[in-house]
């Protein structure tokens, strides 16, 4: 194989149903060109951790069409991953393969080294012309970096937020809308056994897409980032809306992100590689306030980490193994520095999305209805099928 002639493929940030598919499916098509892929354990990780002169490093793994045969039919990532941010490496995580003096050389804020370098030098020693990326706006910030420093990069996105600027679909959200239909309803049973108001806690920190579309397919309310809620007045709408139901509950689906106007949900621990923190729980906090305004009992259920676990739905399966396939194309036509997506409904390309542009968000009042705390049902026709354009 001609140097520089190999593929690498890495998965960062939190999993999703989808990934290996994409995985499955770049290794398919690159075959059919003659080219060879190897796979990046643990995202970033692997690249600022591996130690090129060991032919047996656990971060490399060659792929083929043997060894990815089954992958598909599974969720979660064969490569596995980690929120590992090459950009900002503390003195207490460096890794033991890169020595001190070559350490010293690095770019340093007097807090954080920037490997950039070491994982330009990895990729270029493993004979890499082409890195596939799969991620989020984490992962994709740091794609971006590559590439402007000369690495042919091409991102797929990847989270069941879908709040990646740049494209209408990220594989991932399809699944967990499924999936917290089906919970959703599931639990209806209890509510109405119960009599009580239900809180579902749904992913979402920056935008509130999966809380709006959760509720879409259920019928529900729901509270998202995007606008800051009247405490009062959500109580009152669920509390009317128990009274009004012949089963005597309510519910209603809230964004992790999302906060009310007479106060805002703490975040705490230490902040991740990316500056994050964990959010205390919306779920938890609102289920209660509610409970002291109404007087009503208050079932809280968090729907996160489920809606990410498991196999993809058809959707994201159809997706995953598209995006996988363009992007091979886009590297055989030559074309790097660029995100696979969907725009206006279609299949599509954009530039990498920079980490300054933060999430995507969603359309207010086109898509939400601020009043009622509900999604807009009304004037879709001649939107895209998932009516959610960027």
């Amino acid at each position: 194989m001609p140097a520089k002639d190999k593929i690498a493929i890495l998965t960062g940030g939190g999993d999703v149903p989808g990934l290996n598919p994409v995985i499955k499916s770049v290794v398919y098509r690159a075959t059919e060109l003659g080219r060879s892929v190897i796979g990046i354990r643990k995202g970033w990780e692997g690249l600022t951790h591996m130690d090129p002169a060991n032919p047996a490093d656990p971060y490399i793994r060659p792929l083929d069409r043997e060894n990815t045969r089954a992958i598909d039919r599974t969720g979660g990532t064969v490569l596995h991953t980690s929120r590992t941010n090459p950009r900002k490496m503390t003195e207490s995580k460096l890794p033991k393969s890169v020595s001190a003096d070559r350490v010293k050389k690095l770019p340093f804020d007097g807090k954080h080294y920037d490997f950039t370098p070491i994982v330009l030098e990895n990729l270029d020693r493993l004979g890499v012309g082409c890195l596939i990326t799969i991620g989020g706006d984490d992962t994709l910030s740091f794609s971006a970096a590559l590439s402007a420093a000369g690495m042919p990069v091409i991102a797929i996105p990847k989270t069941m937020d879908n709040d990646v600027q740049g494209t209408e679909y990220c594989i991932g959200f399809s699944t967990a809308i499924t999936r917290a239909k089906e919970l959703i309803t599931r639990q209806r049973t209890t509510l109405g056994s119960h009599e009580r108001i239900g809180v579902f806690r749904i992913f979402g920190r920056d935008a509130g897409f999966t809380a709006l579309y959760t509720a879409y397919v259920t019928s529900t309310r729901c509270l998202i980032p995007e606008y800051p809620f009247d405490i009062d007045r959500v109580a009152k709408l669920l509390s009317d809306d128990k009274r009004n139901n012949p089963s005597h509950y309510a519910l209603v689906v809230v964004s992790e992100g999302a906060v009310w106007k007479e106060g805002s949900v703490k975040e705490y621990g230490e902040a991740d590689a990316y500056g994050h923190r964990k959010k205390a729980d919306i779920g938890q906090a609102l289920g209660e306030e509610i409970r002291r305004r109404t007087g009503d009992e208050i079932m809280v259920s968090d729907l996160t980490y489920d809606l990410r676990s498991g196999e993809p739905d058809a959707i994201d399966q159809l997706v995953a193994i598209t995006f996988a396939n363009i992007a091979v194309d886009m590297l055989r036509n030559g074309v790097t520095g660029r995100m696979v997506g969907v725009q206006n409904g279609c299949y599509a390309h954009a530039p990498l999305p920079a980490s300054s542009m933060g999430a995507r968000k969603v359309d207010l009042p086109a898509l939400y209805n601020t009043e009622r705390y509900r999604p807009n049902y009304a004037s879709k026709l001649g939107a895209p099928l998932l009516f959610n354009r960027i």
